[in-house]
């Protein structure tokens, strides 16, 4: 038997078997940070390998701290430069200095590289004449003569004239500048005037906007020609039987399991002069053999391309919303008086909108940002401004430019997409 001092009463019991109530704020706070631990590794995945270098290479575009940092005496002394006639003599004795050491360590090359970019030619007078500075310098020493600026001046005017003009030191000058305008400004097809402003290429010299709106003007009729085609192939499929629906599906999805170099180059054996379609034309009568019809390395070849790989991005958009049509809709407008046309104008095409908007959209960016297949069956005249941008990224190694390009595309398409958003509304888009 219990003492009484054992004896456990009802209001004891509640007390020691009732939980401590935590605060709400705490209770919400849980399941969020589950949710934030599980989507940890994803956002981590997104940022590495697509924010970080995204970030990093549009950066480089206006942030060119290299010419900076590789001579900053220079640099130093050019800013107290007025810009007119040559500089004093403290400014060529840095940069003979500069020039000298960065050459006895062979990273001048770089430096040289990066300033002709600014103006062509500055290559070969500054590697030439380090080349000679170096001998200057060590002559100098063998002989005891002071290589103060006077000495650099008189040095490096008579290796080259040019060194006593402000054309070469505003080059460096404006290399040297941490941040810049420069690369914008070249994208859209500016010069350096003779004064040191920039002005307007010649008409015959510009590149880059002639691309950008080529650019524009083929994924606009990509995106068109997509949808023409892929309109009436999504409403065979969604009003199919089903096993036929799975055919036709099949056939849509096959070009996702071929690599995209397989699909390209199977279109330069089809398109060539010499190449199945121009035979099967030739066989039936259609052209002569000595017409023979140019289909390849030409802006036909981009279209008909494209088309052909980006033509399941639309399709299968469309599908999906079509499917989900009720097919009583068309019969109720045959019954009410509705002629075919009037009623796939009036009933169905309005109900597949979404999925028209969602397709377009996915087709529009997609074919903006092609260059793998412009690149093998476009030719000159087919180039796109992606070709471009991955021209300076792996062949001229000028990111910046390349970093300006693909910023002002990337502006582009961004500003367009804020366009369709108030015009159509990003909401309306679907995907069935």
């Amino acid at each position: 038997m219990r003492s009484e001092s054992e004896v456990v009463t009802p209001e004891d019991t509640s007390t020691r078997q009732q939980p401590v109530a935590r605060p709400r704020w705490r209770r919400a706070l849980g399941p969020r940070l589950r949710a934030a631990g599980l989507a940890l590794p994803l956002v981590a995945f997104v940022v590495v390998t697509f924010a970080g270098p995204m970030v990093s290479l549009l950066t480089k575009s206006f942030h060119e701290p290299e010419i900076a940092d590789a001579l900053p005496e220079t640099m130093a002394a050019l800013r107290q430069w007025d810009g007119e006639g040559a500089p004093p003599d403290d400014v060529f004795a840095a940069t003979a200095g500069e020039f000298v050491a960065a050459r006895n360590e062979r990273t001048l090359g770089r430096t040289a590289n990066r300033v002709n970019r600014v103006v062509s030619g500055m290559r070969s007078v500054i590697m030439g004449g380090s080349r000679l500075m170096v001998e200057a310098a060590a002559e100098a020493e063998a002989a005891g003569v002071t290589t103060d600026g006077a000495f650099w001046r008189e040095t490096m005017i008579g290796i080259d004239v040019r060194w006593g003009t402000p054309e070469p030191w505003r080059a460096l000058r404006d290399a040297g500048q941490r941040f810049t305008a420069r690369h914008y400004l070249k994208a859209l097809d500016f010069e350096r005037g003779p004064e040191g402003g920039y002005v307007r290429q010649a008409e015959e010299w510009r590149i880059y906007v002639p691309l950008f709106w080529r650019t524009l003007k083929v994924s606009l009729g990509v995106t068109m020609l997509c949808l023409v085609v892929g309109y009436p192939i999504a409403h065979l499929i969604a009003t199919s039987p089903p096993r036929r629906a799975n055919v036709l599906l099949l056939l849509v999805l096959l070009p996702f399991w071929t690599s995209l170099l397989v699909r390209t180059t199977s279109w330069i054996v089809l398109l060539q002069n010499q190449g199945v379609v121009n035979d099967f034309l030739v066989a039936i009568g259609v052209i002569d053999d000595d017409g023979r019809l140019a289909m390849i390395y030409n802006m036909t070849g981009t279209f008909i391309a494209m088309t052909h790989v980006l033509l399941p991005f639309l399709v299968l958009p469309l599908y999906s919303v079509m499917r989900s049509i009720p097919p009583a809709y068309m019969s109720a407008a045959a019954s009410l008086g509705a002629t075919p046309l009037q009623a796939l104008r009036r009933v169905y095409w309005p109900q597949t909108l979404p999925g028209v908007g969602a397709g377009c959209l996915l087709t529009f960016i997609l074919a903006i940002g092609y260059y793998i297949t412009p690149a093998l069956v476009g030719g000159q005249s087919g180039q796109l401004i992606s070709n471009m941008i991955a021209y300076h990224v792996q062949t001229s190694l000028n990111w910046g430019l390349a970093a300006a390009l693909a910023a002002l595309l990337l502006g582009g398409v961004t500003a367009l997409y804020v366009v369709y958003d108030r015009l159509v509304g990003i909401d309306r888009i679907g995907l069935g």
